[in-house]
């Protein structure tokens, strides 16, 4: 099993030899998510699904099958909500992650599976690896790398591919 590493303190993430500065949560990192906290889970994490916006990239080179998504695709994080942690599809009653934005943090994202077997509420949700704001600014939680970096990651990563993050 191939084992992608993110190093906190160098703040790379590291596949075969090839490193990406890499951005995470705003408050560091923790080994006890707690929902909105803006801080990434310490762990490591199989890689779930890949979404991505074929409207912005009509031809994703991938190892894995990619996910094209549309408006009412989102992510529930309503910790009163029986769909917790999994995507749904909009319109919904309830707190959400919507996965069709207007700038490109979510052209192409990286599903972790974290908190997800089995979902506990409120140990977080949304755990993506995404691309990065141009100002590569911190993350609610997630990990963020450059788009360059991401079409790099997205074709050289498999389902039995894990994110390991210390």
């Amino acid at each position: 099993m191939e084992t992608i590493r993110l190093k906190f303190k160098e703040r790379l993430l590291s596949v075969d030899g090839v490193s990406f500065f890499c951005v995470f949560g705003r408050d560091g990192i923790t080994d006890d998510k707690i929902e909105g906290d803006w801080k990434t889970p310490i762990g490591t994490f199989p890689i779930r699904k890949i979404y991505y916006r074929k409207d912005k990239i009509p031809n994703l080179e991938a190892q894995i099958e990619c996910i094209p998504l549309s408006p009412d695709d989102a992510w529930c994080d309503d910790i009163k909500k029986e769909e917790y942690n999994t995507f749904i599809k909009l319109p919904f009653e309830g707190s959400y992650e919507n996965l069709w934005r207007d700038d490109d943090m979510y052209d192409i994202i990286i599903v972790l599976g974290c908190n997800d077997e089995p979902i506990l509420k409120g140990k977080g949700s949304a755990i993506f690896i995404h691309i990065a704001k141009e100002n590569m600014e911190y993350t609610k939680g997630c990990l963020a790398i450059k788009k360059e970096d991401m079409l790099t990651l997205v074709k050289n990563i498999t389902l039995n591919s894990e994110i390991e993050i210390s």
